[in-house]
Protein backbone atom coordinates (compact mmCIF):
# COMPACT_ATOMS: atom_id res chain seq x y z
CA UNK A 1 0.00 0.00 0.00
CA UNK A 2 2.72 2.31 -1.24
CA UNK A 3 0.72 4.24 -3.00
CA UNK A 4 -2.60 6.31 -3.83
CA UNK A 5 -3.09 3.93 -7.08
CA UNK A 6 -2.37 0.81 -4.82
CA UNK A 7 -4.19 1.33 -1.92
CA UNK A 8 -7.30 2.12 -3.47
CA UNK A 9 -6.76 -1.03 -5.66
CA UNK A 10 -6.61 -3.23 -2.80
CA UNK A 11 -9.01 -1.92 -0.95
CA UNK A 12 -11.56 -1.84 -4.03
CA UNK A 13 -10.43 -5.89 -4.24
CA UNK A 14 -11.26 -5.59 -0.21
CA UNK A 15 -14.71 -4.08 -0.62
CA UNK A 16 -15.88 -6.11 -4.21
CA UNK A 17 -15.12 -9.66 -1.92
CA UNK A 18 -17.24 -8.35 0.41
CA UNK A 19 -19.99 -7.63 -1.60
CA UNK A 20 -20.20 -3.60 -1.15
CA UNK A 21 -21.77 -2.65 -4.60
CA UNK A 22 -19.67 0.89 -4.50
CA UNK A 23 -16.44 -0.35 -4.01
CA UNK A 24 -15.01 1.99 -6.33
CA UNK A 25 -16.73 5.43 -4.55
CA UNK A 26 -15.92 3.96 -1.04
CA UNK A 27 -12.29 3.55 -1.69
CA UNK A 28 -12.01 6.93 -2.82
CA UNK A 29 -14.26 8.66 -0.45
CA UNK A 30 -12.08 7.11 2.54
CA UNK A 31 -8.74 7.40 1.08
CA UNK A 32 -9.98 11.48 0.79
CA UNK A 33 -10.72 10.73 4.55
CA UNK A 34 -7.69 9.52 5.15
CA UNK A 35 -5.40 12.13 3.39
CA UNK A 36 -7.47 15.55 4.12
CA UNK A 37 -7.42 15.88 0.44
CA UNK A 38 -9.90 15.25 -2.56
CA UNK A 39 -7.20 15.53 -4.85
CA UNK A 40 -5.79 12.10 -4.90
CA UNK A 41 -2.60 12.06 -6.74
CA UNK A 42 -2.30 8.17 -7.80
CA UNK A 43 1.53 8.21 -7.30
CA UNK A 44 1.18 10.12 -4.08
CA UNK A 45 3.19 8.04 -1.54
CA UNK A 46 0.63 7.05 1.76
CA UNK A 47 2.98 7.77 4.56
CA UNK A 48 2.66 5.84 7.92
CA UNK A 49 -0.13 7.83 9.76
CA UNK A 50 -2.07 8.02 6.77
CA UNK A 51 -2.03 4.05 5.83
CA UNK A 52 -2.93 3.31 9.27
CA UNK A 53 -5.82 5.82 9.47
CA UNK A 54 -6.98 4.14 6.22
CA UNK A 55 -6.55 0.12 7.27
CA UNK A 56 -8.75 1.91 10.54
CA UNK A 57 -11.22 3.27 7.97
CA UNK A 58 -11.46 0.13 5.70
CA UNK A 59 -11.65 -2.34 8.34
CA UNK A 60 -14.50 -0.38 9.38
CA UNK A 61 -16.50 -0.23 5.80
CA UNK A 62 -16.10 -4.07 5.70
CA UNK A 63 -17.61 -4.56 9.05
CA UNK A 64 -20.68 -2.99 7.62
CA UNK A 65 -20.46 1.06 9.34
CA UNK A 66 -21.51 3.28 6.29
CA UNK A 67 -18.78 5.70 4.53
CA UNK A 68 -20.07 8.89 6.24
CA UNK A 69 -20.28 7.56 9.74
CA UNK A 70 -16.73 6.61 8.93
CA UNK A 71 -15.79 9.97 7.84
CA UNK A 72 -18.17 11.92 10.05
CA UNK A 73 -19.50 13.98 8.10
CA UNK A 74 -22.05 14.31 5.06
CA UNK A 75 -22.85 16.76 2.80
CA UNK A 76 -26.39 18.11 2.40
CA UNK A 77 -27.80 21.20 0.48
CA UNK A 78 -23.93 21.79 -0.22
CA UNK A 79 -23.47 22.27 2.95
CA UNK A 80 -21.45 20.44 5.63
CA UNK A 81 -23.13 18.44 8.44
CA UNK A 82 -21.20 16.82 11.15
CA UNK A 83 -23.02 13.55 12.49
CA UNK A 84 -23.51 11.59 15.86
CA UNK A 85 -24.62 8.46 17.01
CA UNK A 86 -27.65 10.12 17.83
CA UNK A 87 -28.34 11.31 13.95
CA UNK A 88 -29.39 10.14 10.89
CA UNK A 89 -27.16 10.59 8.25
CA UNK A 90 -28.48 13.60 5.91
CA UNK A 91 -29.56 11.75 2.86
CA UNK A 92 -30.17 13.68 -0.81
CA UNK A 93 -34.04 12.04 -1.08
CA UNK A 94 -34.74 14.54 2.56
CA UNK A 95 -32.89 17.21 0.07
CA UNK A 96 -36.57 17.10 -2.28
CA UNK A 97 -38.13 18.68 1.47
CA UNK A 98 -36.46 21.62 0.61
CA UNK A 99 -36.70 21.55 -2.18
CA UNK A 100 -40.84 21.18 -1.95
CA UNK A 101 -40.66 24.50 0.97
CA UNK A 102 -39.01 26.66 -1.46
CA UNK A 103 -40.64 25.85 -4.50
CA UNK A 104 -43.88 26.31 -2.02
CA UNK A 105 -42.67 29.99 -0.54
CA UNK A 106 -41.82 31.35 -3.64
CA UNK A 107 -41.32 35.16 -3.38
CA UNK A 108 -41.98 34.37 0.55
CA UNK A 109 -38.71 33.40 1.50
CA UNK A 110 -37.29 36.99 1.70
CA UNK A 111 -39.79 37.27 4.58
CA UNK A 112 -38.92 37.25 8.15
CA UNK A 113 -40.44 33.23 8.58
CA UNK A 114 -40.30 31.42 11.49
CA UNK A 115 -39.91 27.96 10.70
CA UNK A 116 -40.26 24.32 13.36
CA UNK A 117 -37.80 21.53 12.13
CA UNK A 118 -39.23 18.29 14.14
CA UNK A 119 -37.28 15.40 15.23
CA UNK A 120 -34.23 18.06 14.10
CA UNK A 121 -31.25 15.54 14.09
CA UNK A 122 -28.57 16.82 12.62
CA UNK A 123 -30.42 19.99 11.50
CA UNK A 124 -29.59 19.61 8.19
CA UNK A 125 -33.58 20.21 7.10
CA UNK A 126 -33.99 23.64 9.20
CA UNK A 127 -30.08 24.72 8.40
CA UNK A 128 -30.46 24.38 4.51
CA UNK A 129 -33.92 25.99 4.63
CA UNK A 130 -32.32 29.25 6.71
CA UNK A 131 -29.34 29.01 4.72
CA UNK A 132 -31.82 30.13 1.67
CA UNK A 133 -34.07 32.60 3.62
CA UNK A 134 -31.70 34.66 4.55
CA UNK A 135 -34.54 36.84 7.45
CA UNK A 136 -36.05 33.77 8.49
CA UNK A 137 -35.42 31.93 11.81
CA UNK A 138 -35.89 28.75 13.52
CA UNK A 139 -36.43 26.35 16.38
CA UNK A 140 -35.52 22.65 15.53
CA UNK A 141 -36.94 19.66 18.60
CA UNK A 142 -35.72 16.29 18.91
CA UNK A 143 -36.26 14.16 21.94
CA UNK A 144 -31.97 13.42 22.06
CA UNK A 145 -30.20 16.00 23.70
CA UNK A 146 -27.45 14.83 21.68
CA UNK A 147 -28.81 15.64 18.57
CA UNK A 148 -29.75 19.12 19.61
CA UNK A 149 -26.00 19.58 20.57
CA UNK A 150 -25.04 18.50 17.54
CA UNK A 151 -27.40 20.42 15.19
CA UNK A 152 -26.68 23.41 16.91
CA UNK A 153 -22.54 22.62 16.12
CA UNK A 154 -23.92 22.19 12.62
CA UNK A 155 -25.48 25.62 12.68
CA UNK A 156 -22.83 27.14 13.88
CA UNK A 157 -20.50 25.23 11.13
CA UNK A 158 -22.97 26.76 8.72
CA UNK A 159 -23.16 30.43 9.71
CA UNK A 160 -26.74 30.22 10.65
CA UNK A 161 -26.20 29.78 14.50
CA UNK A 162 -27.75 33.44 15.46
CA UNK A 163 -31.40 31.92 13.96
CA UNK A 164 -31.24 29.08 14.83
CA UNK A 165 -32.17 27.47 18.51
CA UNK A 166 -32.80 23.66 19.14
CA UNK A 167 -34.23 21.98 22.43
CA UNK A 168 -34.94 18.75 23.36
CA UNK A 169 -38.56 17.69 23.27
CA UNK A 170 -41.11 15.43 22.27
CA UNK A 171 -42.40 16.57 19.33
CA UNK A 172 -44.95 19.55 19.62
CA UNK A 173 -44.38 18.68 23.25
CA UNK A 174 -45.05 21.99 25.58
CA UNK A 175 -44.48 24.63 21.96
CA UNK A 176 -46.54 27.78 21.64
CA UNK A 177 -46.49 30.20 18.98
CA UNK A 178 -46.50 30.04 14.90
CA UNK A 179 -44.82 29.51 12.50
CA UNK A 180 -45.01 29.78 8.59
CA UNK A 181 -43.46 26.68 7.88
CA UNK A 182 -43.15 23.69 9.63
CA UNK A 183 -41.16 20.70 8.21
CA UNK A 184 -40.17 16.88 9.29
CA UNK A 185 -38.80 14.27 8.19
CA UNK A 186 -39.87 11.32 10.95
CA UNK A 187 -39.10 7.59 11.67
CA UNK A 188 -41.56 6.06 9.52
CA UNK A 189 -40.45 2.24 9.16
CA UNK A 190 -42.73 -0.20 10.82
CA UNK A 191 -41.24 -1.80 14.29
CA UNK A 192 -41.41 -5.46 12.75
CA UNK A 193 -39.58 -4.41 9.19
CA UNK A 194 -36.26 -2.96 11.28
CA UNK A 195 -34.85 -6.55 11.45
CA UNK A 196 -34.76 -6.06 7.71
CA UNK A 197 -32.94 -3.46 7.12
CA UNK A 198 -29.29 -3.00 5.49
CA UNK A 199 -26.58 -4.15 8.53
CA UNK A 200 -25.35 -0.32 7.61
CA UNK A 201 -29.40 1.09 8.47
CA UNK A 202 -30.26 -1.27 11.20
CA UNK A 203 -26.85 -1.22 13.20
CA UNK A 204 -25.64 2.42 12.96
CA UNK A 205 -28.72 4.91 12.54
CA UNK A 206 -30.49 5.41 15.45
CA UNK A 207 -33.27 3.49 16.33
CA UNK A 208 -35.74 6.65 18.03
CA UNK A 209 -35.40 7.87 14.43
CA UNK A 210 -36.44 4.84 12.31
CA UNK A 211 -38.92 3.27 14.48
CA UNK A 212 -42.61 4.64 13.41
CA UNK A 213 -44.32 2.31 15.49
CA UNK A 214 -46.27 -1.26 14.59
CA UNK A 215 -47.86 0.71 11.36
CA UNK A 216 -45.06 3.50 10.90
CA UNK A 217 -47.15 5.94 10.95
CA UNK A 218 -47.38 6.82 15.02
CA UNK A 219 -45.53 10.49 14.50
CA UNK A 220 -48.36 11.99 11.59
CA UNK A 221 -50.94 10.65 14.24
CA UNK A 222 -49.41 13.22 16.80
CA UNK A 223 -49.04 15.94 14.02
CA UNK A 224 -52.57 15.51 12.78
CA UNK A 225 -53.57 16.41 16.37
CA UNK A 226 -51.20 18.92 17.03
CA UNK A 227 -49.99 21.06 14.32
CA UNK A 228 -52.67 23.00 12.99
CA UNK A 229 -52.53 24.87 16.38
CA UNK A 230 -49.30 25.77 15.61
CA UNK A 231 -49.58 27.30 11.86
CA UNK A 232 -49.42 31.08 11.25
CA UNK A 233 -52.13 32.16 8.98
CA UNK A 234 -50.76 30.79 5.57
CA UNK A 235 -48.50 28.44 7.13
CA UNK A 236 -48.11 25.28 5.74
CA UNK A 237 -46.12 22.01 6.41
CA UNK A 238 -44.39 19.30 4.76
CA UNK A 239 -43.46 15.38 5.63
CA UNK A 240 -40.94 13.24 4.04
CA UNK A 241 -42.93 9.98 3.62
CA UNK A 242 -41.87 6.14 3.33
CA UNK A 243 -43.14 3.87 0.20
CA UNK A 244 -46.38 3.70 0.00
CA UNK A 245 -47.53 5.49 2.61
CA UNK A 246 -49.36 8.83 1.00
CA UNK A 247 -52.85 7.08 0.77
CA UNK A 248 -52.68 6.81 4.96
CA UNK A 249 -50.71 9.89 5.72
CA UNK A 250 -53.32 12.04 3.67
CA UNK A 251 -56.19 10.81 5.94
CA UNK A 252 -54.57 11.03 9.05
CA UNK A 253 -53.83 14.86 8.21
CA UNK A 254 -57.54 15.41 6.99
CA UNK A 255 -58.80 14.35 10.44
CA UNK A 256 -56.77 16.63 11.52
CA UNK A 257 -58.12 19.35 8.97
CA UNK A 258 -54.93 19.37 6.88
CA UNK A 259 -55.65 19.10 3.08
CA UNK A 260 -52.96 17.69 0.91
CA UNK A 261 -52.01 20.82 -1.44
CA UNK A 262 -48.84 18.81 -3.16
CA UNK A 263 -46.56 16.26 -3.33
CA UNK A 264 -42.77 16.20 -4.74
CA UNK A 265 -40.79 12.94 -6.11
CA UNK A 266 -37.14 12.60 -5.66
CA UNK A 267 -34.59 11.68 -7.51
CA UNK A 268 -35.75 7.68 -7.65
CA UNK A 269 -39.19 9.02 -8.90
CA UNK A 270 -40.50 8.37 -5.18
CA UNK A 271 -43.24 10.64 -3.73
CA UNK A 272 -41.06 11.61 -0.94
CA UNK A 273 -42.26 15.08 0.60
CA UNK A 274 -45.75 15.62 1.02
CA UNK A 275 -46.96 19.95 1.32
CA UNK A 276 -50.32 20.03 3.71
CA UNK A 277 -52.11 23.49 4.75
CA UNK A 278 -55.02 24.31 6.59
CA UNK A 279 -58.47 22.97 4.96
Amino acid sequence: MSTVREARRLAVLALREAGIGTAGLDARLLLEGSLGTRDLDPDRALDAASAATFTGFLERRLAGEPVWRILGEREFWGLTFRLSPATLEPRPDSETIVEAALAQLGGRRDEDLSILDLGTGTGCLLIALLSECRRASGLGVDLSDEACRTAAGNAALNGVAARASFRQGSWTEGLSGSFDLIVSNPPYIPTSEIAALSVEVREHDPRLALDGGSDGLAPYRIFARSLPGLLAPGGFVIFEIGAGQKPDVVSIMAAGGLELQASRHDLGGHERALIFAPA
